[in-house]
Formats: structure tokens, C-alpha cells, sequence
């Protein structure tokens, strides 16, 4: 028996589900659900839901990521909340969103779910259970390097396919056309908010795939151009600082500016 047909048989999440939680509770954080499943239930969940899903010709589930700047653009842009509104799961990508959900009372979020650590920590086992990963963003040397970095990490990964982050909007359909001919069990988005998720919410229903996960700046950081901050800073919910202090001209006045919303957001929100 191979490694993917001794998975037990998952039930697909509702697409369009208002839930968020993916099956388990949801802890609601600054106005976002946002699912409690840990980081290593959302992989095996994701290992076992998306290749079922994409092999039965379903609707592509959705699964968004939540952090400080996810928060304050959720209460701020009001097509990125139509647009992460229409997630099947949210999941915390951020710390603070964990820490918020133990001081809210409610359902506690069981541990931090970055996506670079889901992406990575999945390798392996995406490898032995034959699921494929298609990649879609990034500078086209980044995304050729992150494919060729992590076939080394994980020898036999399925890498279905891959793209750069850069079309026009009169080549969408042709980006479109290449991933649903690669039909991927997972498609990982990583053009940045909000743009990712503008994208997966127009083309779901053109997109066949099993999962499609945004990820931000996910292929430099697996590439090494971006740094990841020490484990004590990320246990301690503040990579966002290191990010700042490495890459201050992208990133300061953005951290600037929506964490203190972020914070000023779960204060309002604390009653749920």
C-alpha cells in the first residue's frame, strides 16, 4: 500500500463554509475566524483533503492565511474582507493572532501555523504520499530556486509545475490554462496581499487543483533572500520586528502602521 492510499479518507470542507475552522472550532481574533487546528493538523488535513479533492473534480478549497496586517486590512479594505470571506479556512499565520485567542477566552488557537513552516514541514511527507505542489510567485530566479531547493530537501517531490508572479491581466488566462493543465493537488500563491487573494477568489472555479494556499513571500524566504528571524524571536511574536530591521524599506511602515491597528482591532473585538 503507498504512503498517500494508507491515508484515511477525509471529508472535504464545505467550499464557501462560514466557518473558516476547517472542521474544528474557530477562535475569532479582530473580526477574523480563524481556525485552532495546530500546524501539524493543518498539514496532515491539507496532505489528505487535497489530492481527494482535486481527484473528484471538486471546487478548490481556499485557504487563506491571518496576521497583524491581515487583520488591519480585513477592517480597512473592503475588497480584501469580501475576498478572505470567501476562504474555507484562515488559518494564523501571525503569533499574535495565537497569543489574542488564549487572552479572549474563547477557543484557543493550539499553536502558530506560519506559512513558510507549513510549506516546509510538508515536504517530506508531500513527497512520500505523491502529492503535488505547483508554485506561483515570486521573481522567476527566486521561484526556479525554490523549486530546485526543495526537490533537495525532498527527493521525489511532485513539483507540477511553477511560475513567476509577473503577468498582465490579458495573460491571466494563459497562467490559468498552464496550472489547470498541471493539475496540482496543492497550488501555492505567493504574489503578496492583496493581490493573492484576489486572484484565488476570481479564478477558483477556472483552477483545477485540490488546494490553493496564499503565501506570501514564502519562495524567498525557502531561497534564503529573505531571512527568517531566530526561534526565540518567533516563539516570542516578534518576527515581525526582525523582518522590519532586515528589510526596513519594504517593511517598516507597514509594521508601523498595522500593528498598532491589528492590537486596537482585538481590543474592539474581544467579545467576539
Amino acid at each position: 500500500m503507498s504512503a498517500q492510499q494508507a491515508l484515511p479518507r477525509p471529508q472535504p470542507a464545505r467550499p464557501g463554509s462560514s466557518e473558516h475552522g476547517g472542521g474544528a472550532p474557530i477562535a475569532r481574533v479582530g473580526g477574523v475566524p480563524v481556525s485552532t487546528l495546530s500546524l501539524h493538523a493543518l498539514i496532515r488535513k491539507m496532505l489528505e483533503e487535497a489530492p481527494l479533492r482535486r481527484s473528484l473534480n471538486e471546487r478548490a478549497a481556499l485557504i487563506f492565511d491571518c496576521n497583524g496586517q491581515g487583520l488591519s486590512m480585513n477592517a480597512s479594505d473592503p475588497a480584501f474582507r469580501a475576498d478572505l470571506a470567501q476562504a474555507d479556512l484562515i488559518h494564523a499565520d501571525g503569533q499574535i493572532i495565537v497569543a489574542a485567542s488564549r487572552w479572549l477566552g474563547g477557543p484557543v488557537i493550539a499553536n502558530r501555523s506560519s506559512t513558510t513552516d507549513m510549506f516546509m514541514d510538508s515536504l517530506k511527507d508531500a513527497a512520500a504520499a505523491g502529492v503535488s505542489y505547483y508554485l506561483l510567485g515570486g521573481e522567476e530566479t527566486v521561484n526556479a530556486q525554490c523549486a530546485r531547493r526543495i526537490t533537495e530537501i525532498a527527493p521525489g517531490l511532485n513539483v507540477a509545475g511553477r511560475r513567476n508572479g509577473f503577468w498582465t491581466r490579458d495573460e491571466e488566462d494563459a497562467v490559468i490554462d498552464a496550472i489547470s493543465a498541471a493539475a496540482p493537488d496543492v497550488l501555492w500563491v505567493g504574489t503578496g496581499k492583496p493581490r493573492e487573494q484576489a486572484f484565488c477568489v476570481r479564478n477558483r472555479d477556472r483552477i483545477k487543483a485540490g488546494w490553493i494556499v496564499t503565501c506570501g513571500g514564502l519562495f524567498n524566504y525557502v531561497t534564503g533572500d529573505y531571512p527568517r528571524a531566530p526561534m526565540w524571536m518567533q516563539e516570542a511574536g516578534l518576527e515581525w520586528l526582525h523582518r522590519m530591521a532586515t528589510r526596513p524599506r519594504q517593511l517598516a511602515w507597514r509594521y508601523l502602521t498595522t500593528n498598532p491597528h491589528a492590537l486596537w482591532l482585538i481590543w474592539k473585538h474581544r467579545h467576539g
